[in-house]
């Protein structure tokens, strides 16, 4: 089987390349090789591969930047979208976000629910799952972060070991999801042959304060950080941005797991095993 990843230098590319199936030939695409805002240089590069399967985890992800760069935003995220939906005649996987949604629900987001975007980053998100087509895989996720990527965590390790305190925000509720972990999904449901939309995060429920406090206490146990510092919990009020944030945004991923039969992990869990490889990268 011949894939092509769209993003292969990000964490979710980084993860699908690793896991990928024995035997499977990989294409890997990133910016270097084919600009996402270009409709016609996707539809040459789709044409001239001809690949068995597409998986695309490139995405515009700057939330706040998309504000004032809506353009840009919609092209990669949506536009992009289409163009490999129009070029590609087998199946896609395209992974979105929970930003599909405005965060009032009372429980944790099914894949049926109702989208109502509440940033430029998530309509544009929202308009890229509507070019799949029924055959296709949607995949949302949440919070993604991954050993020598650019995410929260490690974020977090860098400000801890810099700052004499930090404020951390209380009132955003979701799941964190290890990279390597979602990249197994997808192959999982390419495996299974699957069609239609899955939610992926890691079990549990935190905050964005919850995944820093854990953070602090699993890099202190490590040795990664040498001295804990107070973590004070925050409202979202407190640090104004130009994206709004949904409040609430834990993703249902019973109907994934059922399918794939793989069980649950608990982020933490998984939080502890990427500090253990990011403590390997030195």
């Amino acid at each position: 089987m011949k894939v092509l990843i769209t993003g292969a230098k990000g964490q979710l590319g980084r993860g699908l390349i690793a896991s990928a199936p024995s035997g499977t030939t990989l294409v890997p695409v990133d910016i270097d090789e084919c600009d996402l805002t270009d409709a016609d240089a996707i539809r040459s590069l789709v044409q001239a591969e001809a690949p068995d399967l597409v998986i695309n985890a490139a995405a515009y992800t700057a939330v706040d930047k998309a504000e004032d760069d809506e353009e840009t935003a919609r092209a990669i995220n949506s536009g992009a979208v289409a163009a490999l939906a129009g070029a590609h005649t087998g199946k896609m996987v395209h992974v979105s976000t929970d930003f599909v949604f405005d965060g009032t629900s009372p429980r944790a987001y099914v894949p049926k629910d109702v989208r109502n975007p509440v940033s430029v980053y998530g309509r544009t998100k929202a308009e890229g799952e509507d070019h799949l087509r029924s055959g296709d895989i949607l995949v949302r996720t949440a919070w993604v972060y991954t050993a020598g990527g650019a995410n929260f965590v490690r974020t977090m390790l860098r400000l801890m070991a810099e700052k004499p305190a930090l404020n951390v925000v209380t009132d955003q509720i979701g799941s964190p999801t290890w990279a390597p972990v979602l990249a197994e999904t997808i192959w999982g449901l390419v495996a299974k042959d699957a069609s239609g939309t899955f939610h992926h995060s890691d079990a549990g429920v935190a905050s964005w304060y919850d995944f820093a406090v854990a953070i602090q206490e699993e890099a202190l146990a490590l040795g990664l950080l040498q001295d804990a510092i107070p973590i004070t919990p925050v409202p979202t009020s407190a640090y104004p941005t130009p994206a709004s944030r949904p409040a609430f945004s834990l993703l249902d991923c019973s109907k994934t797991r059922d399918l794939l039969d793989d069980g649950y992990t608990h982020w933490r869990t998984n939080l502890r095993k990427m500090l253990k490889e990011e403590a390997s990268l030195g």
